[in-house]
Order: structure tokens, then sequence, then C-alpha cells
């Protein structure tokens, strides 16, 4: 008679039983080392990835205009447009953007660290239910075995 089939979890799933997906935030909050310059680059990105950094930034880039204009020179226009006013405001804008999409990715990675872990939740049941299958087969298994001892006796 086949050997009964013995259910061994997985080692990772303990280990990632606690772990969530995390943030920027909790990513840099978490214990270990972080150099100054993650520091840094973190409290920067934050201030100048804001709408109202663009709106700062354009107004700094008027300030420069009427010297352009007074130039009446279009190159020197389309270079004030270009290198001035579209870098300046455009940089905070795409932050903000890419602020916007990774608070979207956070969200559906979550979503799908919680469908995995209810796959895993399951997955056991679905272990538990063959279990008791594997229990009442065997029960059955002695009983008919039982009854064939008894058959070839008389």
């Amino acid at each position: 008679m086949p050997e009964k089939f013995k259910y061994v979890r997985h080692p990772h799933v303990a280990a990632r039983k606690d772990l969530r997906p995390g943030s920027t935030d909790t990513l840099l909050n978490e214990p270990g080392p972080k150099s100054l310059n993650q520091k840094i680059g973190l409290a920067i990105t934050k201030a100048v990835g804001t709408m109202w950094a663009a709106y700062l930034f354009f107004l700094l880039s008027l300030v420069s205009l009427p010297a352009v204009i007074m130039e009446g020179d279009p190159i020197l226009i389309v270079a004030w447009v270009a290198q001035t006013c579209l870098q300046l405001v455009l940089l905070p804008i795409i932050i903000v953007g890419q602020n916007i999409q990774a608070a979207a990715s956070e969200k559906r990675a979550i979503l799908t660290y919680e469908d995995a872990a209810a796959v895993l939740e399951e997955a056991n049941q679905i272990q538990k239910h063959l279990d008791h299958q594997d229990k009442t087969l065997q029960d059955l298994m002695d009983r008919l075995a039982k009854l064939e001892a008894k058959a070839l006796k008389k």
C-alpha cells in the first residue's frame, strides 16, 4: 500500500508571512544603513515633486523673460522657452506624475500580495480537505482488507 502523502510547507511561506510590499517611505524607514545622499535625495524629490514647486519654478522662469523679449532675438526666445521655462516647470510636473504612478504601482503590489496570500490560504484548505479524504480512503481500504480476509477464510 502506498505511503500517505506528508504535506511540508515551503519555508518561504513562514519567512514571507509578516512582510508586505512597502512604499518608498517605509523602505527608507526600515532598519539598516541609509546614506546621507539617500536621505537628501528623497527630501529634495519630495520637495520638488509637487505642483507648488512647478508654479514656483514657472514664476522664477518669468524673471528672465523681459530681458529675452527686449533682445527681440527669436533664437533667444526659443532658447528661453526650451531651456528655462520648460525645463524648470516640467521637472516637478514629471515627478508628480511619477509619484502618482508609483502610488498606483504600490497599490497593485499590495493587492497582488493579498491575492497571493488568499491563494495560499485556499491551497491550505485544499490540503486539509485532501488530508481528510486520505484518512477516509485509508479507513475504507482497511475495512475492505478486513472483508477480503473474512471472505478468504470462508
